[in-house]
């Protein structure tokens, strides 16, 4: 089976690498943000380390909202929906969270 992008023309590479910057670039964020939480979690450098990896987790939160659903380039209704759906699961971890130190 031959190589598909060896017949692709230079203006079709050059397009696609554009078209794949920012998904790449998106996950390698979300790898860095996620080596981050697991260090912070084997190595517990502090007593209070819950706070900066739920700081981390927000981030990576963000980094999915605004990139990967692109939702800076949807119209109001939609931001709002999925600004509304991220709050419920802010909501539900915050109530797991609860129910996990209560204990």
């Amino acid at each position: 089976m031959r190589n598909p992008l060896a017949t692709i023309s230079d203006d079709d590479r050059a397009l696609l690498k554009a078209r794949l910057r920012k998904p790449i670039l998106s996950f390698l964020a979300l790898m860095g943000l996620l080596a981050v939480n697991v260090t912070l979690g084997a190595t517990l450098p502090f007593e209070q380390v819950w706070a900066l990896e739920l700081v981390v987790v927000a981030a990576m939160a963000l980094v999915v909202l605004l990139v990967s659903m692109e939702v800076l380039h949807e119209p109001p209704l939609v931001k709002l929906f999925s600004g509304l759906g991220f709050f419920w699961v802010a909501i539900m971890v915050g109530m797991t969270l609860t129910d996990y130190l209560g204990r």
